[in-house]
């Protein structure tokens, strides 16, 4: 049993100890953590729901080839043991020894970028992230980067502009030469799973596959994240003390990634942002649907599995791995086995997983190339938003335009994500023409009783979600 961590920060390594006189738990966030710090109070909390990204932070993580990745996150959504091995890099770090402006603090000052100082310092985070892992962004890449930094008092395009000015080098800086100390300092640090333990609270981060299922068999009741971008709102709104959580965020076999001529096998570890790159070109309509799934701080933190996991009515992925027939490996100590993405969610918030099962893996069948899939998301603004309603559709049809095959499944119309059965019957053996298609609409409503709540009322959303097969229609009658 560890009751510490250690993470860099400043240059050094730093360990943490989670005992009575330090006041910390390990469900601490780490802009909390920051924000006791007397000299790392240029991040601050607007939101603290991961909204806002005025608590933007760096962390860098080694890879494989000893190279350090950089991921701009919302410090309000991640538990300190999350940085355990990792290197943390806040807006004061930004300034070399030599007291100048990074690049990017000085193209937000010289486009009149820089505003009242509240939210400034997370742009300049997100730029920084930005400006270490990619040379000359597109202005859309630019603006995709800074979706989840939602004050602009000065204005949209003197941030872009200095994002693009900022951007149109190299990535060198003071970070680039002092890489292969920190190199260094991450590799001294143990990669074995820790295990914190106070009073009230366990935290356990195993670096296995197996000895996170022992834990789970062990532990049935403990709350299992990989990412916790949905399960530390619970912490952060709630104040809610997690008594137990387990957390796979750092086994790597959940993070691996095989593909085939049939399918392609997606770890349950892998982030949202990574997903983005691995889909675009072979499953387009799960890119599309990855776009507007929160903002970059989130992706880069967010993984498949534990976006499946929460079995969330509005959650973002599993209505296009409907679609796409995907299936979703569960483990145990039992052995394997897996459940169809369509018949996964069994309720509100439950699903067809077993206490001691995990989620490894979910596997992609490969459409034919006459397959017609699209995903849809209706939220009251295009980034950084939960879906009102939401839905994904796929289409076979035969050589004389026979509907011989529909998916049409639905987000935020039920307790669960759903398949409109009723209207998939109708339009089996039909011509896909649109007076099928609109009789077709009026019988959405039979499968679905949804809800009004403060993103929508339970009208508004029938006819989003009749629009939306119309809309689909449109899109593939030609």
């Amino acid at each position: 049993m560890r009751n510490s961590i250690e993470f860099v920060l400043d240059g050094k390594v730093v360990e943490v100890a989670f005992d009575p006189s330090s006041q910390l738990s390990p469900t601490t966030t780490v802009l909390n953590y920051l924000r006791g710090l007397p000299q790392h109070r240029g991040v601050k909390e607007g939101c603290a729901e991961g909204d806002c990204g005025a608590c933007t932070v760096v962390v860098g993580e080694l890879k494989a080839d000893r190279k350090i990745e950089y991921r701009a996150v919302d410090s309000c959504l991640m538990f300190l043991p999350m940085l355990h091995g990792k290197q943390l890099i806040t807006v004061e770090n930004l300034r070399g020894s030599s007291g100048n402006l990074h690049p990017v603090q000085q193209a937000m000052v010289s486009n009149h970028g820089s505003q009242c100082g509240f939210c400034t310092p997370g742009i300049a985070m997100t730029l920084f992230a930005l400006y270490k892992g990619m040379n000359k962004p597109s202005r859309d890449e630019i603006a995709d980067a800074l979706a989840g930094n939602l004050c602009r008092c000065t204005g949209y395009e003197p941030i872009l502009k200095a994002a693009a000015a900022a951007c149109d080098g190299d990535g060198m800086d003071h970070f680039t030469a002092d890489e292969t100390r920190i190199v260094g300092l991450l590799e001294s640090i143990s990669r074995e799973g820790i295990s914190i333990s106070t009073e009230q609270q366990r935290y356990d981060q195993p670096a296995t596959v197996d000895e996170c299922l022992e834990l789970m068999d062990k532990h049935p009741d403990a709350i299992v994240i990989n990412g916790a971008t949905d399960v530390a709102v619970r912490v952060t709104k709630q104040f809610e003390a997690l008594p137990h959580v387990i957390d796979c965020s750092r086994i790597n076999e959940l993070q691996a990634v095989s593909s085939d001529s049939n399918a392609l096998t997606i770890g349950a570890g892998v982030r949202l942002r990574e997903l983005m790159r691995i889909v675009r070109n072979d499953f387009p309509a799960f890119h599309e649907m990855l776009t507007v799934f929160a903002a970059c701080q989130i992706r880069n933190v967010a993984t498949l599995g534990g976006n499946i996991g929460t079995a969330s009515p509005i959650g973002d992925t599993l209505p296009v791995l409907m679609a796409y027939g995907a299936e979703i490996v569960l483990r145990s100590g039992r052995g394997l086995r897996t459940v169809k993405a369509d018949s996964y969610a069994k309720g509100y918030r439950k699903t067809d997983r077993r206490p001691d099962e995990l989620i490894t893996a979910v596997v992609l069948p490969r459409p034919s190339a006459a397959t017609r899939i699209r995903s849809y998301k209706v939220s009251k603004r295009r980034d950084l938003d939960i879906a009102t309603v939401s839905a994904a559709f796929r289409l076979e049809l035969d050589e004389k335009g026979i509907v011989s095959d529909i998916t049409l499944a639905y987000g935020g119309m039920a307790e669960c994500t759903k398949r409109s059965s009723t209207t998939e019957s109708y339009l089996k053996g039909k011509r896909w023409d649109r007076r099928h298609v609109e009789e077709a609409q009026r019988l959405v409503d039979a499968d679905f009783n949804p809800i009004s709540d403060v993103r929508g009322s339970a009208e508004f959303r029938r006819v989003a979600a009749r629009n939306l097969l119309l809309k689909f229609w449109s899109e593939t009658s030609g």
